[in-house]
């Protein structure tokens, strides 16, 4: 079993991702919320919601490689993880032109990709505490993105499961940021 030391470098990561998770438990929280309450339609402003989240993914992955460089940790997922959310924006962007399908099948692609990738990342950080969440998130979001994609074909496409989809990611966003509180007070 890994151990952190007073002398790590990673003494003050577990501080700094708990800031980073419940900033995007927060907007998850949000985004959901707004893109519930537009889902009905694909019309400018749901649009607009769907291109902002991972664009917003890549904007916290890219505070996070920053942090976990400055306190040695692992980033080379934490990179995927920002080319993975740049490259969905643009798709997004386009997909929102063509409907709902084409966009279910963006998101599940992007889901199913940035899921494996969180879940390396949690795994990698692992001896930091509170990253079982992030692992079971990764899993879940694989399994999510796949859903996405089979309902890109029904008649009945509808983004709300994308609302629902972000607010449970918030969640184990959430409940990580809490565990990382908890393993810093018993260290």
């Amino acid at each position: 079993m890994d151990t952190i030391t007073a002398d790590s470098p990673t003494t003050n990561a577990p501080a700094a991702l708990r800031k980073l998770y419940f900033l995007r438990f927060g907007f998850a929280a949000g985004w959901a919320a707004l893109l519930l309450a537009t889902a009905s339609t694909l019309g400018p402003v749901s649009a607009t919601l769907l291109v902002i989240y991972p664009l917003f993914d890549l904007a916290c992955a890219v505070v996070d490689v920053r942090s976990a460089r400055a306190h040695g940790g692992p980033v080379r997922g934490l990179y995927a993880n920002i080319a993975l959310s740049a490259l969905t924006g643009v798709g997004l962007a386009v997909a929102a032109a063509s409907g709902i399908p084409a966009v279910l099948r963006v998101w599940g692609v992007w889901a199913v990709t940035a899921g494996v990738v969180q879940l390396v990342v949690g795994v990698a950080r692992r001896p930091l505490g509170g990253q079982w969440a992030m692992i079971a998130s990764g899993a879940i979001s694989t399994l999510a993105g796949a859903s996405f994609f089979a309902q890109a074909g029904r008649d009945d496409a509808s983004l709300s499961a994308l609302a629902g989809y972000a607010f449970l990611g918030g969640v184990f966003f959430l409940v990580s940021a809490l565990r990382l509180g908890r393993a810093a007070r018993e260290a």
